[in-house]
């Protein structure tokens, strides 16, 4: 039979992918792991970007940037600077002192100044630098200094870093250069931040490094951008590049040591100087104030700024020789030929064929007769002659003919029909001639007779005149026909008010020149143009300064009498609606243009008073919450007081329904404010609501730079004084600075390898009091930190000795004063000095003295302010010990703790401890024996207990902050204060004092001895049988066990006889082998120290060799 089977089912047609649609498989991620990471990754590349806006108070003319070239000795920092400097500016430096000043590219200049090794250097330097270029060897590795530095640049907000490593050519193999290139760069890295930049410079060629090499560095240079630092950006300073004594010479003959007034020049950087009362802080010098400041040309401009300068055109400065080429500016090194010092000026020139007798030039040829000369300068003006003209005879002071006296007047004045007459080059009334008639008149001054510029007041002068000359002057003097109306109108004009601002605010004229020049306006303007043609006075005969006097008789009808009108209104009152605190009138001007101050108020009887209530609403719609606002005249106070009158009529409860919904609105307002803040940050706070930002940090970066926008636009209509007066002298102008009061040893001891910084104090930071901060002693500090122990701090600008107290927070309730520095972990700090901002960080240093170098670490601490001028109390901890001499139940009374009564009445209360951990409290003293006192506890105590009471005593920090005067000494590398307490015993050899109390004895404890437990025979009959005594009685003989003697057989014997004779080989044995291994030992000592003194002689012969061959640099 055939085998049927049941047939498959026909398969189905699969079905067509849809042709039209989206397909999703077809747009899936082959990885959504890795797709999710690498988002990840770059949202945090993104986040990382962002930093908290800050505003760039950077000026279009931005001032020099400074580079600190730094290192340890011998590593090649002046090299480097000559090397930079002769690619920047082409010329060569014999020497580097005091700041360098170059131009690197059309609107960046660069000032390089090279750091020493010495603290206070370090310390100055790392406040300003915006660069640090830090030199290692490449050959030795990270020194000390190296470490130092980086400290240093950590605690005070850390400036741009970048590392180069010289000595390079003194590896011999590529591989291990290689090596330790990767170690230099991964130590460098881990110091500074991932990827660091670190630049690797070889030999040196010809006293420089290789140009191509320095190329590449200037270029990372001259883009490298900078983010302003917190600190720079609230404070003004400036690197002080020339020095200048401005005491005069008799001061210092008198008294050599004299304080000193001083002139510091240099580029302002961070804010604005004000231009008057700036308090400052130099350091190693002290604090101070800037007397007197004003900008001067820029001697190292860039080429952007001359072009903006000739786009302009202002007046360009006085052109030199050379001055295109003058890219570079050290005034206190030999750049150029020009080596400006302390005393004197030194002008080297340049070439080697140069000789007296062949001087070339008129200035070489003045340069060397100057030299020659013997004479003093006074000597000769004697024998010197002045010729005019070409044609003139030569005159000198011998044959001078003297000035003719004022007082012939006949010949002096010849003219009398001439009124005006020009001598200094302007119209001007000359003095009348009194010829044919007997005068009367007296000698006036010369500020005097210049107040009569009109001939109205000439003519009110009385004179004694003939008849007949009478009769001849009438026709002459029709001219002056009202003079006196001229006279009123010229008075009233706009000139007060044009130059009221100057008078005022120009601290250049006294008061008493300053109200005159307010009488007389013309006064003014004939100073200024005596001013201008100062320079043609000396072509004409000078006259004498008498010309006429006062007389009662004389009298000007012209101008009103100003003694009369002072004791009317004073002068400060009649131009007090000059100032913003006066009260405006109507017009813009100020002045109405009627003759109220001449004629005093009148009042229109006749007026109905519409245009005074008129005036009254348009002042009141002005400002409507101001209702105490005074009136301007009578009617406006009547009417004032009319409505006052009417209000007192209206309800009470009007009132506050009115002052409810206006402070309702005003709520309502504020509400909406905030929301439109919180939903829409985006849109522009400035009033354009059509742009929007994507990010709240994109807004913020852009209202900070439409509000610099808006104060640039405010202060560009400002001439140059008013905007120095008003904003001050802003970063980047050169400005020169004067001192009074600085110490003569400043001057004296004076070197420009030390900086000399200007570091502006804001008004908080002039204080002093006690600061807070949180400390921590640096891992490669030696020694641990003492209290009270004088440490030298970095705080702002200003480096000072104190004697800080270190704490510790007890459960947050106490500060819990510390007698060291804990290992490993931050503490409090507590102590007296200037005041500076929170969150300002410092360093802490030991000493900063040369001599006091250990060759170990320096830096001794770290830290952040964290409170100023705060009182926090600082507490220790005092345990007050105790014994009992009675116990009861849970009572027991305690001596030894305290010595009266009345001390026990003051911690009546205070929580007790047994140090067996019962806890217990002080009740109250007791009347016999003094001292003693009753207390209660949670358990009974025994008697052996000791009682322990924990107080805290207040400790207050010391008043003590020494400033660190180091530019002040000869020696500026050796400043000492106050010496530790160790160094003081150690250098004066006093022992250390021992507490007795505090010596560590050996204690020596009686063992204790417990009696039996006894218990009477009526309880032990009357107690159960489980818990019966079970006491044997004593045994009267022993026991067969005790009593038989153990007996040793023959077997047993001769086993432990060969055991010992084994143990006595192994002993024989071991002895022998310890034998020969010591005298191992001897012969191999013997070979290794010969070694080492070979290795040894190795390495002495390798220092000399090197030494000598790299002790030359």
């Amino acid at each position: 039979m055939e085998q049927t089977n049941k047939p498959h089912r026909k398969t189905k047609d699969k079905k067509k992918v849809q042709s039209q649609g989206h397909n999703p498989k077809a747009f899936a991620f082959s990885g959504p792991g890795r797709l999710r990471k690498q988002a990840q990754r770059s949202h945090d590349v993104k986040e990382r970007k962002f930093h908290v806006p800050v505003i760039d108070r950077t000026p279009d003319e931005p001032p020099p940037i400074v580079v600190v070239v730094a290192g340890p000795p011998g590593t090649g920092k002046t090299t480097l600077i000559r090397s930079l400097v002769r690619r920047y500016t082409k010329n060569s430096l014999t020497e580097v002192n005091g700041p360098v000043t170059v131009v690197a590219g059309k609107r960046r200049r660069i000032t390089f100044f090279e750091c020493g090794n010495d603290l206070n250097s370090m310390i100055d330097l790392a406040k300003i630098a915006d660069l640090v270029l830090l030199m290692i060897d490449g050959n030795y590795g990270f020194e000390m200094e190296t470490m130092e530095l980086l400290n240093i640049l950590s605690s005070h907000e850390f400036p741009r870093i970048l590392g180069i490593t010289t000595h390079l050519d003194l590896f011999k193999k590529q591989s291990t250069l290689r090596d330790s290139k990767k170690k230099l760069k991964r130590r460098f890295w881990t110091e500074v931040y991932q990827g660091a930049k670190l630049f690797y410079l070889s030999g040196v060629i010809n006293g420089r490094y290789p140009d191509r090499e320095i190329l590449n560095l200037s270029r990372f240079i001259s883009v490298m951008k900078f983010r302003p630092l917190k600190w720079r950006n609230e404070h003004f300073y400036m690197l002080a590049d020339r020095m200048v004594d401005l005491t005069h010479p008799a001061e210092i003959e008198n008294n050599p040591n004299i304080d000193r007034q001083i002139a510091l020049y240099g580029y302002v950087r961070g804010t604005a100087i004000p231009a008057t009362g700036a308090k400052v802080h130099i350091p190693g010098v002290g604090d101070t104030t800037i007397v007197e400041i004003e900008a001067n040309a820029d001697p190292c401009p860039t080429p952007y700024f001359e072009k903006l300068q000739a786009d302009s055109g202002k007046a360009k400065r006085r052109t030199r020789l050379d001055e295109k080429q003058k890219l570079i500016y050290a005034p206190m090194s030999d750049v150029g030929g020009v080596l400006v010092d302390k005393d004197a000026v030194y002008i080297d020139v340049p070439t080697n064929s140069f000789s007296e007798d062949r001087a070339t030039g008129i200035g070489e040829q003045m340069v060397v007769d100057l030299q020659k000369s013997t004479e003093k300068l006074d000597s000769g003006l004697s024998a010197a002659q002045f010729q005019l003209f070409s044609d003139s005879i030569p005159k000198t002071i011998e044959n001078l003919e003297p000035s003719e006296p004022e007082s012939d007047l006949d010949e002096e004045l010849s003219d009398s029909d001439s009124v005006l007459s020009q001598d200094n080059g302007r119209t001007t009334l000359r003095k009348a001639n009194l010829s044919g008639g007997s005068s009367r008149i007296e000698e006036l001054d010369d500020d005097e007779y210049d107040e009569l510029d009109d001939a109205d007041e000439i003519d009110e002068i009385q004179y004694d005149i003939d008849p007949e000359d009478e009769s001849d002057t009438d026709a002459d003097l029709k001219w002056k026909s009202g003079l006196a109306e001229k006279a009123q109108s010229q008075f009233l004009n706009q000139s007060k008010p044009k130059t009221l601002v100057k008078l005022i605010y120009d601290t250049d004229y006294p008061a008493d020149i300053v109200v005159k020049r307010w009488h007389s306006p013309e006064m003014e303007e004939d100073d200024e143009e005596a001013d201008l043609n100062d320079n043609d006075d000396i072509f004409l005969k000078k006259k004498s300064s008498n010309i006429l006097e006062t007389d009662d008789a004389v009298i000007d009808k012209s101008r009103p009498d100003y003694p009369d009108l002072s004791n009317w209104q004073s002068i400060f009152s009649r131009i007090a609606a000059r100032f913003l605190t006066g009260k405006l009138k109507d017009d813009k001007d100020g002045d109405d243009g009627s003759d109220e101050e001449l004629y005093d108020d009148f009042e229109d009887l006749e007026a109905n008073g519409d245009e005074e209530r008129n005036s009254g609403s348009e002042e009141s719609s002005d400002d409507e919450d101001d209702e105490d606002e005074e009136g301007d005249d009578e009617e406006s106070q009547d009417e004032d007081s009319e409505n006052e009158e009417k209000d007192d009529t209206k309800p009470i409860e009007e009132d506050i329904e009115t002052l409810r919904e206006k402070n309702a609105r005003k709520k309502e307002l504020l509400k909406l404010k905030f929301e439109e803040e919180e939903d829409v940050f985006g849109v522009d706070e400035f009033g354009d609501e059509n742009e929007t930002y994507d990010t709240w940090h994109d807004a913020q970066k852009a209202k900070i730079a439409k509000q610099l926008e808006i104060n640039k636009a405010e202060l560009e209509d400002l001439d140059d004084d008013m905007r120095a007066r008003l904003q001050g002298y802003t970063a980047g102008m050169y400005v020169r600075i004067v001192l009074h009061h600085i110490p003569c040893e400043f001057v004296k001891y004076f070197d420009p390898k030390f900086p000399v910084i200007i570091g502006g104090l804001t008004m908080n930071e002039e204080k002093f009091g006690f600061l807070q901060a949180r400390l921590k002693r640096h891992r490669w500090h030696k020694k641990i930190l003492k209290s009270n122990d004088p440490l030298i701090i970095s705080l702002g600008w200003r480096r000072f000795q104190t004697l800080p107290i270190y704490t510790t927070s007890d459960s947050r309730t106490r500060n819990r004063m510390l007698k060291y520095t804990p290992e490993h972990m931050h503490c409090f700090a507590n102590f007296y000095g200037p005041l500076v901002s929170p969150n300002t960080g410092f360093c802490a240093v030991q000493s900063v003295s040369k001599e006091n170098m250990s060759g170990s670490f320096r830096i001794a601490a770290t830290g952040v302010i964290l409170q100023v001028d705060c009182d926090i109390p600082v507490v220790k901890k005092l345990k007050l010990v105790g014994a009992p001499y009675k116990v009861y139940k849970k009572t027991a009374f305690i001596k030894d703790m305290f010595n009266s009564a009345l001390e026990v009445a003051k911690f009546e209360g205070a929580p007790i401890k047994t140090v067996s951990g019962i806890r217990g409290q002080v009740k109250r003293a007791l009347s016999k024996p003094e001292g003693c006192f009753r207390a209660t506890f949670e358990d009974k105590i025994i008697m052996s207990d000791i009682v322990i009471l924990r107080a805290y005593y207040t400790i207050h920090p010391r008043k003590y902050c020494n400033p660190v005067t180091s530019l002040l000494l000869e020696d500026k590398l050796n400043w000492k204060g106050m010496r530790r307490t160790g160094e003081v015993r150690v250098q004066e050899q006093i022992l250390t004092p021992q507490n007795e109390d505090s010596r560590y004895r050996k204690i020596e404890r009686s063992e204790r001895k417990f009696n039996p437990l006894r218990v009477p025979k009526a309880l032990q009959a009357n107690l159960p049988f489980k818990s019966q005594i079970h006491a044997m009685r004593p045994k009267k003989h022993e026991s067969y066990l005790e009593r038989r003697a153990v007996v040793v057989d023959a077997e047993e014997q001769k086993a432990r006889q060969l055991m010992q004779e084994l143990v006595t080989l192994r002993n024989e044995k071991a002895a022998i082998r310890q034998k020969k291994a010591e005298e191992k030992r001897k012969e191999h000592f013997k070979q290794v120290t010969k070694r080492e003194q070979l290795r040894a002689e190795k390495q002495r012969e390798r220092k000399k060799e090197y030494f000598a061959e790299h002790g030359k640099r």
